[in-house]
């Protein structure tokens, strides 16, 4: 498969849903990769996600059809479109909450040249941490890639690190997060400021501020994470 129907097919039928392709890369021979389409270890994998909030707007009008009470569902939505996009390019669709696991993590830092911020969340040299991964294309065969570009980790640069200074409870070490108190944080009415603000460690990183998550959307995540 080249470059130029990559773009076409996948791209395009991406965009109509407020998602893009976020880079990906031909599984080597040795590799375990996944099943593929036709049910053959998969030969190559485009990740999916988004940039800010440009799935935002799509995804809370699909919402409003959806039956009150629905579990998980941006996971729903977002398996529900890519696998739709999956079908029309001849690829499988797999989500990040998939069981058994696919490395998710491990393929957006192959496919983008990403690296861990102090939070743990990928760094991208223009989303800064604001943007996500919802799922993934796996093909049958080869995709001719085009060569990445080796991408500037800006937290190397950054001395104050004020992503490690703005959580009341210092849940993050810059090695480790404390999930508990995190959690126990948020359910007390401590925890109002970030339930409504998003979580202030994220917040306080400079980078990528133009595409930093409404206020509604932040809210949204952080109901799910207590959840």
């Amino acid at each position: 498969m080249d470059s130029s129907r990559f773009e076409i097919l996948i791209g395009e039928a991406l965009s109509a849903h407020g998602l893009i392709a976020r880079g990906g890369f031909n599984f080597g021979p040795e590799e375990n990769a996944p099943q593929g389409p036709s049910g053959i270890p998969a030969r190559a994998v485009v990740v999916v996600g988004q940039a800010g909030a440009s799935a935002w707007p799509h995804f809370l009008a699909w919402r409003e059809r959806q039956p009150a009470g629905l579990r998980e569902p941006l996971d729903t939505w977002a398996r529900e479109v890519i696998g739709a996009v999956a079908a029309q390019v001849g690829a499988r669709e797999v989500s990040p909450s998939d069981r058994p696991f696919v490395p998710f993590q491990q393929w957006a830092m192959r496919a983008e040249g990403l690296r861990a911020s102090p939070l743990g969340l990928l760094m991208h040299p223009r989303y800064g941490l604001w943007h996500a991964y919802r799922g993934a294309l796996l093909f049958d065969t080869e995709i001719d890639f085009a060569a990445s570009e080796a991408s500037v980790h800006l937290c190397d640069a950054c001395v104050e690190k004020p992503c490690l200074k703005s959580c009341p409870v210092n849940a993050y070490s810059g090695t480790a997060f404390d999930y508990a108190g995190c959690r126990s944080h948020l359910h007390s009415g401590a925890g109002e400021q970030c339930m409504s603000a998003g979580c202030l460690d994220r917040r306080a990183c400079p980078h990528g501020a133009a595409y930093r998550y409404p206020p509604e959307m932040q809210v949204f995540h952080m109901k799910a994470f207590v959840a």
